[in-house]
């Protein structure tokens, strides 16, 4: 006997008829619901985090307003339009939020059929930076020219990182304590991205796929004495190749000595402290900020200094607010996942996006020596920008409570499962509370 609220259903009655009228009536919503089921694999039964979404999409929009404010003067005397930036900024805007829309309606566990693909294509694309066939920029082979799009792999692949280790984390389950099955497998794939992208070179890269490693082992319970030693091995291997290599270490030095070197190493990272120096409390106003005119790439790497000087102290508090809440959004959908591959997923692309904008940050405000990571949703630049796009997507996929595959496919073979029906564990603990037989 049930006993008890049944939600919707509270009051109706247990056995009405439905007359032929009504049954014609139906007959095409349960049709269209079921197509629908059969193409999406599941159906969503609740809505997205609306403030994650909200959130991620007003960094979009800001963002391409302090591209255009913070490239006008450069796309003016290189390319004789101030809104050259602008204009592609915002094709890459429609796009990126195009793409967040269309992968949060994809049952994110049905992206575990893309796991391998995606990772031999970032590893194909790396390699073919590091063998010459990328494009050229700073010193560094870090894109591949797809026509007029130019593509950087090591956006790629952190989310394809995250994207492999939240599934192999997912299936070895209480084997992840052992250090040749849930430990030095990760490791193995993990440093083999790192040296191509250390060959490009791309250093901060490498570091931020380190760092997504070693936090989604430490979640999935792997032994906190491997992570701490290999950890610290890291560390040495990276002082080692900061002191041996001789632009890093001449970079490492003018960034200790900032004063004696803003003319030539340390020039941008002095320019970018004086952008947010000047910008006082409240700044100086949309569109009126002047290290523009001597702060190199500043709508890139270091837009948030221009942010700083136009929106001041205010405005980068708001900006880091807003990162605090989807790290926060992201943690929170992790820990309410379904399962455990959504679970490592979610903590994955939400420590992506954290300690992507910490480190922008602080390269900034030259609390770390400069590296080349953008600043998510903010920088210039389609990779990037699609690429946390669909990363977000996926986390609002996360977030969707769902119908199961097999429920959905059983819809759509003609099942009529009954609606705000409860749980089999609801169904015993009613059984059991009222005394009644199955």
């Amino acid at each position: 006997m049930w006993s008890g609220k049944l939600g919707a259903g509270e009051g109706a009655p247990k056995n009405r008829h439905i007359g032929p009228q009504e049954q014609e009536k139906a007959a095409p919503g349960a049709a269209l619901a079921a197509a629908e089921a059969f193409w999406k694999g599941s159906s969503p039964s609740g809505p997205v985090d609306a403030l994650l979404a909200a959130v991620v999409t007003a960094l979009i929009g800001f963002g391409v307003v302090m591209v255009y404010s913070a490239s006008a003067v450069e796309a003016t005397v290189r390319y004789k339009d101030a809104q050259f930036f602008l204009k592609r900024q915002a094709v890459y805007a429609v796009l990126a939020i195009a793409t967040m829309w269309i992968t949060s309606r994809i049952d994110y566990r049905r992206i575990k059929v893309l796991t391998y693909p995606v990772l031999v294509a970032v590893t194909a694309m790396l390699v073919a930076c590091v063998a010459g066939l990328g494009h050229k920029a700073g010193n560094a082979y870090r894109w591949l020219a797809l026509g007029p799009v130019n593509v950087q792999p090591a956006e790629v692949a952190k989310l394809g990182i995250v994207l492999w280790l939240a599934y192999s984390l997912s299936k070895k389950a209480d084997r992840i304590k052992s250090f040749s099955v849930g430990f030095l497998p990760h490791l193995i794939v993990v440093g083999l991205l790192m040296l191509l992208c250390l060959k490009q070179p791309d250093f901060g890269s490498a570091v931020v796929l380190l760092f997504l490693t070693f936090t989604l082992l430490f979640v999935a319970g792997a032994r906190v004495p491997y992570i701490a030693a290999f950890s610290m091995l890291m560390a040495l291997a990276a002082a080692a190749l900061v002191r041996f290599s001789g632009y890093r270490y001449a970079r490492y030095l003018a960034w200790i000595d900032m004063d004696n070197n803003r003319a030539d190493l340390a020039y941008q990272p002095f320019q970018s402290v004086m952008s947010f120096g000047s910008g006082g409390v409240f700044g100086l106003g949309l569109g009126r900020g002047l290290q523009v005119l001597y702060l190199p790439e500043a709508h890139t790497d270091f837009v948030s200094a221009i942010v700083g000087e136009e929106l001041g102290f205010v405005g980068i508090v708001g900006l880091c607010a807003a990162y605090l809440v989807i790290v926060s959004r992201g943690v929170k959908i992790a820990l309410e996942a379904d399962d455990d591959y959504g679970s490592f997923m979610a903590f994955g692309i939400a420590t992506l996006f954290g300690v992507q904008a910490m480190t922008n940050l602080a390269v900034a405000m030259a609390i770390l020596p400069t590296k080349g990571l953008t600043l998510p949703f903010l920088s210039y630049g389609g990779s990037s920008l699609l690429v946390n796009a669909a990363a977000a997507g996926i986390l609002l996929s996360i977030s969707r409570a769902r119908t199961p595959v097999a429920t959905a496919q059983a819809g759509a073979a003609g099942a009529s499962p009954v609606p705000n029906a409860p749980s089999a564990s609801a169904v015993i603990a009613t059984s059991a509370e009222g005394g009644g037989a199955w």
